[in-house]
C-alpha cells in the first residue's frame, strides 16, 4: 500500500475576512512549494460568493506532513484560523499517531486505504 497521506479541509470563510484570504492562500501555497518536496499537491478553491473555501492536499508520507505542520504552524496558523473556520475535515491514508494527534483538535477524521492505485 502507499504511504500517502491527503485530506480535504472544507471551511467556512470568518466575517470581514473575504479580501484577507487570496494573499494569504497565495503566500501558503509559494512557501510550500518552495519548502516542502514532500507536498505533492495543494490546491484552494473557492465558491461564488466568497463565504467556503476548500483545500486539497497530498503528501508523500507523514514525515512529509509533519514538516507541513511545522511550517504551518509556525508562519501561518494565527492568520489562517482568523481567516477560516473548519466545517469538514478528513484525512486519507496511514495518519501515525502524532500525525492524527496533531490534526484531531480541528475536527479531523480518519480513513484508511481499502484498495486502489496511484498512477
Amino acid at each position: 500500500m502507499s504511504d500517502i497521506i491527503e485530506w480535504v479541509l472544507e471551511m467556512q470563510i470568518q466575517d470581514g475576512q473575504a479580501d484577507k484570504v487570496q494573499p494569504l492562500v497565495d503566500e501558503m501555497v509559494a512557501a510550500t512549494r518552495a519548502s516542502e518536496p514532500g507536498a505533492l499537491h495543494y490546491e484552494y478553491f473557492l465558491n461564488a460568493d466568497r463565504t467556503r473555501c476548500t483545500v486539497i492536499e497530498r503528501y508523500a508520507d507523514n514525515a512529509a506532513v509533519k514538516q507541513h505542520l511545522a511550517n504551518f504552524g509556525t508562519h501561518f496558523a494565527t492568520r489562517f484560523f482568523a481567516a477560516f473556520a473548519p466545517l469538514r475535515f478528513v484525512i486519507y491514508g496511514p495518519a501515525d499517531d502524532e500525525v492524527r494527534a496533531a490534526l484531531a483538535g480541528n475536527g479531523a477524521t480518519f480513513e484508511s486505504r481499502i484498495a486502489g492505485f496511484h498512477r
